[in-house]
């Protein structure tokens, strides 16, 4: 089987890019949490009108929030076909026939008289 080469277009990110960008929307979601939060705070401190609704919606977010960061923040892309390499090496031992053994110790090179 004869080994394409991969274009650069269809490349996969490479892993620290991956976790990269899944620890920038972990800490931006977190974020939103913290600032619901914050509002649900001085909407307390300002009643304003539908002040249990708002008070819900911010409960809400800071519910709602940490659950789906983990989700997305521990989501990675899926493994394809054509991209054998994701996919974890299979530790595969070949057996020398005896033949072959005895032409790789000829051809071995070795440095001691």
């Amino acid at each position: 089987m004869k080994k394409q080469p991969v274009l650069i277009t269809n490349a996969a990110r490479s892993p620290s890019e991956q976790l990269r960008s899944r620890q920038i929307r972990y800490v931006t979601m977190m974020g939103g949490r913290a600032a619901c939060l914050i509002i649900g705070a001085v909407l307390v401190s300002v009643r304003p009108p539908l002040l249990p609704l708002w008070l819900v919606l911010c409960a809400i977010g800071m519910v709602f929030l940490p659950w789906a960061a983990v989700l997305i923040a521990n989501d990675r892309p899926p493994k394809s076909r054509a991209n054998p390499a994701a996919s974890p090496a299979v530790n595969q031992q070949r057996i020398l026939e005896p033949e072959a053994a005895e032409a790789i110790k000829q051809r071995t090179i070795d440095i001691e008289p």
